[in-house]
């Protein structure tokens, strides 16, 4: 039940907090222009609870949490009395109405570069992109087991998912990229990547699988640390400085074999624990050994700790991650370059999704995002600031579409309003409003396709 309320809850967290400064940038920019706010809604449907303020203006929270409205006074929903004429949405000039319209995206942007500010200052750790094993195109380029990627193209990566989003829109154009490598000595290396190689078919969930790359990881050596008391290790006879050789006939080679090996065997089909054979160097002897874990929290535990890290595997460990972290002043400009990589990634993969270079699974609906939600939160506060700023800028690109009844078709009407010196016909706005809405829905539709798949694959 929790693994369903969790990210439920996270996402009407991260909705509400979103939808509320969208329309809140609505809402903001008609008061200042002199317009009538009748209705503020977070959501659709019925209201679950609302209130009507001293400005006239009814506050409401109601029961469909995925999206939200600002009704204002205008003619063209309802008779206006004359003395209110001034305060109508319709009658403000075309400058007014459009910045009304535009507000609400702009507010996600804003939203979105004060979340990546925050998150800078707090600092936000990340996995550099530190190459381990390549095969396949990686390999042939020349990149090599713990090379650095510094630079794709003409953009510095510090991080991996700076890498993905410099190599994507290489990928699925079908061409090569260069990249710039730094060995642990310090030396540098610029190689050419050709990505026209790859499949056209390829999975763009796992790109980096297909390019041949994977991060690498630094490794403790497989020395039992510590044997917690009264513990399968410790009734077993391990000790502290025995060198695990091999779990159930797999070899060991370091602390990550570990902690894969103990769950993998065991535990059998129906999650019970089962005897374990095990080899360890003590001495300079090789010992068997047979314990049976124990279940602690749905997982196969035997009651030890790996040793702690000496000076080359703390050196390796700064190597491959960091902490993003700037002062105040320094994160803003941090702030606009993150906000600026994501906004040109977002519009590339829309401009391939609608030519047809990239896949339409990339679409994700409310499932996935609420499953992101639940999992950002988890690993943490700036982490989930990063998941707050990309939904926030996702859904200022998405209301900017020139799709009727979205603000971007708004803005459509209101700049052909600018070209021909008087505003696009009722009739037009009405078919423009039914095709918008069966675009809007079928989206939603693919969107919530994709998250099923994802979720039953």
């Amino acid at each position: 039940m929790l693994d369903i309320l969790g990210p439920i809850l996270w996402l009407a967290v991260a909705l509400g907090l979103l939808v509320t400064f969208h329309e809140f940038g609505h809402f903001w920019v008609a008061r200042r222009s002199g317009v009538r706010v009748l209705q503020f809604s977070i959501g659709f449907g019925p209201a679950l609870w609302s209130r009507t303020g001293r400005d006239g203006t009814e506050y409401r929270v109601a029961a469909i949490p995925l999206g939200g409205y600002v009704r204002m006074l205008d003619e063209r929903e309802a008779p206006v009395a004359d003395d209110e004429l001034d305060q109508a949405f319709n009658r403000k000039p075309l400058g007014q109405r459009m910045a009304i319209v535009a507000a609400g995206p702009a507010f996600n942007f804003i939203f979105a570069i004060a979340a990546f500010w925050l998150m800078f200052v707090v600092g936000v750790p990340e996995t550099r992109p530190v190459v381990g094993e390549t095969s396949g195109i990686a390999a042939e380029a020349g990149l090599e087991n713990e090379d650095l990627i510094v630079r794709v193209g003409d953009a510095d990566t510090q991080t991996w998912t700076h890498v993905l989003l410099e190599l994507m829109p290489h990928a699925l154009d079908g061409e090569s990229v260069t990249v710039v490598t730094e060995r642990p000595g310090g030396g540098r290396r610029t190689l050419e990547l050709p990505l026209q190689r790859m499949p056209a078919d390829f999975d763009e969930s796992r790109a980096l699988e297909a390019i041949g790359l994977s991060p690498w990881r630094p490794d403790l050596p497989p020395v039992v640390g510590e044997v917690s008391p009264a513990t399968p290790a410790d009734r077993a006879g391990l000790q502290s400085g025995d060198r695990i050789v091999s779990i159930a006939g797999e070899p060991v080679e370091g602390w990550r074999d570990v902690a894969r090996l103990i769950p993998a065997h065991g535990l059998d089909e129906q999650d019970t624990t089962r005897e374990l054979d095990m080899q360890v160097e003590r001495d300079g002897r090789l010992l068997e050994l047979a314990l049976t874990p124990e279940l602690r929290d749905g997982r196969a535990v035997i009651g030890i700790q790996s040793p702690p890290p000496d000076d080359a595997t703390r050196a390796d460990m700064e190597r491959a991650f960091t902490v993003l972290r700037h002062g105040p002043v320094d994160a803003v400009g941090q702030a606009f370059a993150e906000t600026g990589r994501l906004t040109a990634a977002t519009f590339g993969m829309l401009g391939r999704m609608i030519t047809g270079s990239a896949s339409l699974s990339n679409l994700s609906g409310p499932i996935t995002i609420a499953q992101m939600a639940h999992s950002s939160a988890l690993l943490g506060f700036s982490r989930f600031l990063f998941f707050l700023g990309l939904i926030s800028l996702s859904l200022a690109i998405i209301n900017l579409l020139p799709i009727p009844v979205l603000d971007g078709g708004h803005l459509m009407y209101y700049l052909v309003e600018l070209v021909k010196g008087s505003p696009v016909s009722e009739k037009t706005q009405i078919a423009g409003q039914y095709l918008g809405i069966l675009m809007v829905v079928g989206l939603m539709s693919l969107a919530i396709f994709n998250d099923l798949l994802r979720l039953f694959s």
